[in-house]
């Protein structure tokens, strides 16, 4: 995995959408893989949360027949976080503050979740290699 292409797109999207304030890509299993994160936010409660978050929200999306989950949204008294489905094995966590535009986000957000599933789907060719003499 290239963390460095998924730490650009982290940037990127912050720097198109006004008002986010910190992002974290996360396994679907809570395991924090990369993030942008104030030092004030415990970065690995933050992916096992919203892991568990989007998990509910998929069962219910699920249990009502309402198609595959996009994302949610919870909001705060100053902000907003919202999480998106990066295929069926990630996440991407978004918080923002009280002016984030959260349409904007929305719309700024499918091609950067789309690069970054590419990003971690993608084969490493150094661990496909065999050790010489096996």
């Amino acid at each position: 995995m290239d963390h460095n292409a998924l730490a650009q797109e982290m940037r990127g999207l912050r720097e198109q959408v006004t008002g986010i304030t910190d992002t974290a890509v996360a396994a679907a299993d809570g395991l924090l893989i990369a993030a942008d994160t104030a030092d004030s936010i415990d970065r690995e409660g933050l992916a096992a949360v919203a892991a568990a978050g989007l998990g509910l929200a998929r069962r219910t999306t699920d249990l009502a027949s309402r198609g595959a989950l996009r994302r949610t949204v919870t909001y705060g008294s100053r902000g907003c976080a919202a999480c998106y489905a990066v295929g069926d094995t990630a996440l991407m966590v978004v918080l923002g503050d009280e002016g984030l535009d959260v349409e904007r986000l929305h719309t700024a957000t499918q091609p950067a979740l789309d690069r970054i599933e590419a990003i971690l789907t993608a084969k490493n060719p150094e661990s496909e290699k065999t050790p010489e003499g096996v």
